[in-house]
Parts: C-alpha cells; sequence; structure tokens
C-alpha cells in the first residue's frame, strides 16, 4: 500500500497534542492544550465530542475505568466521557519554579503514568519528571526545560523522554514492576535533522517515532537509535504520533496553528490532526492508566 496522508477532522487546533487511541471505543482522542479542549473522533462513523476544561491541559491517558486521567497545569484530574464530570484525584505536583505547567506524559506497561513540566516564556532547567500511581506522585528526574516525547519499549523496560531544547531523545532503564529508573543515556541528537525533537509513540517493532515540530517531519529510529525514515507532513508543526485504526496500523499525528509562544502557522491545515496509512508498520494498544483498585496485583508487564 503506498503511503497516504488524509486529514481526520475539519477542526483545526490551536495546540494539537497527545493523541491517544482507545481500542475499546474505537476512537481517537486528543488535547487543544492551549485551548483548553478534550476532543474524540470515531474514524467509522465521523462523531465527534469535545470537553471544554477550565485551564491549560498538558496531557491525557486512558485509563482502566474508562475514564480519561488529565494532567493539567499542576494537577490531575479524571474526565467521564459519558457524562462530562471532572473529579479531582487529590494529588498535585509542586513546580519548582513559577510559571511552569505539566506537559506530555504516557502510561507504562503496569498503569503508571509519568509526565514531564515545562518552564513559561523563559528557557530554564527548572521542569522534573514525574511518576503518578493510584494516591501519589514522585519525581523521578530533574533539571529539564521542555519535556516531551515520553513512551515506553514494547517490554517496558525501556522509558523514553525528550527534552525538547537539547535535541536529545534519552531512554532510562525502566523496572516495570516498581517503576524505578536508572541513570538517563542519549539514544539519539536530532540537531542534524534540522528540528528538536516533540512527541513520540513506539510500533510494535520497538522502533521509536518522533515528531520533528521544527520541520514538519516524522522520524523512525530503531531502538539502537538509528534514523530508520523520515515522513514529510504538508504542514511544519507536528507534534505528537500515536497509532490506531481496528489493525493499529494508522498513524495519528497532531499539529500546531497558534502556540501562543514561537509558533504559528497559516497554513490552512495547520493545527489539522492527520491519518498517515500505508507504513507497513503496526503500533501497540494504548497502555491504561490504574485506577481501579486491584489493577497492580493482577496486571504483568507486556
Amino acid at each position: 500500500m503506498a503511503l497516504r496522508i488524509d486529514i481526520l477532522a475539519p477542526q483545526r487546533d490551536l495546540l494539537g497534542e497527545c493523541p491517544l487511541w482507545d481500542a475499546r471505543t474505537q476512537s481517537l482522542y486528543w488535547i487543544d492544550g492551549r485551548a483548553g479542549i478534550v476532543r474524540r473522533h470515531t474514524p467509522a462513523t465521523g462523531a465527534g465530542a469535545q470537553w471544554q476544561l477550565p485551564q491549560h491541559i498538558g496531557a491525557i491517558a486512558l485509563c482502566d475505568s474508562g475514564r480519561l486521567l488529565l494532567a493539567l497545569e499542576d494537577d490531575f484530574q479524571y474526565l467521564d466521557p459519558d457524562t462530562g464530570t471532572l473529579s479531582p484525584l487529590g494529588v498535585r505536583v509542586a513546580h519548582g519554579a513559577d510559571r511552569m505547567r505539566l506537559n506530555d506524559g504516557r502510561t507504562d506497561r503496569n498503569g503508571r503514568f509519568v509526565v514531564g513540566s515545562m518552564t513559561l516564556g523563559r528557557m530554564a532547567p527548572e521542569g522534573a519528571l514525574y511518576q503518578l500511581g493510584a494516591h501519589a506522585v514522585r519525581t523521578l528526574d530533574t533539571g529539564i526545560h521542555v519535556a516531551n516525547g515520553t513512551c515506553f519499549s514494547p517490554d517496558g523496560r525501556w522509558l523514553y523522554f525528550a527534552d525538547s531544547p537539547t535535541h536529545q531523545v534519552r531512554r532510562y532503564a525502566y523496572d516495570p514492576a516498581t517503576g524505578d529508573i536508572g541513570p538517563a543515556e542519549v539514544l539519539v541528537d536530532t540537531r542534524a535533522l534540522g528540528s528538536v525533537p516533540d512527541g513520540a509513540t513506539v510500533d510494535a517493532e520497538g522502533c521509536l517515532w518522533v515528531a520533528l515540530v521544527q520541520n514538519g517531519q516524522l522520524a523512525r529510529f530503531t531502538p539502537d537509535g538509528r534514523l530508520e525514515r523520515r515522513i514529510q507532513l504538508p504542514v511544519t508543526f507536528v507534534t505528537c504520533p500515536c497509532f490506531g485504526g481496528p489493525g493499529l496500523d494508522v498513524i495519528y499525528l497532531t499539529s500546531i496553528r497558534d502556540s501562543g509562544n514561537l509558533l504559528r502557522s497559516d497554513h490552512p491545515d495547520a493545527g489539522a490532526v492527520f491519518a498517515i496509512h500505508g507504513t507497513g508498520v503496526r503500533g501497540l494498544e494504548e497502555a491504561r492508566f490504574a485506577d481501579l483498585p486491584s489493577h497492580h496485583s493482577t496486571r504483568t508487564p507486556q
């Protein structure tokens, strides 16, 4: 099948981020972080829905219960898509400085949510990487400018992460049972590719797909960090990929129209969600946050 790039739906996001395919409902969730909106689209029917939030949102996660976990500016809430009800977890992050917020995050293979923070209006390594369990949050790493690219290897034993301004995609050895991490290693440096790294995901072969936000490309790297291919998109500012569709063989990719900071485009398709068909690669079903009591006693790493 030849490579084909479609546009999912007519809306355009200001700051599209964090697409997640829900295999249970065969629908795509994603966010417009700047507008504070969670969106859902079901490709088979064309049905859509959206939920307006009271503040900026950095990331979302699917939950075992069917709810969504929301990482807001400094706290976490659940969203019930059936009712639109928001309910707080009662867990907050204490940012290390003023003018900061949570940004990119992903669930590990054992039901914990790993999310990083970023500074606003300045470039300073005052952010951190956090891990959220059902009732508590802990700090995994510090000294971060802009957290992005969070995702996990298929077996859950590597955590991938990008501190965007450094151009580095890192990996940490990750213990799926305890959530403990090893020291950071640089896996990829994207300077030669003309862009900082943004969001990322892994495929079923363990390769890493990274959005190159400054040049409109999606890059695939092998597990040892070798560049395997690049796909050019019709807009410049692409942000985060995920795999979806009934066969998990479609890549959905969010983009930016106006980030409210440095990234702004007048291209008519800027801010669209793109659907990339024909890569010949399949993804993995999205891991779910453990919001049900029995989760950790029954799940084993995939």
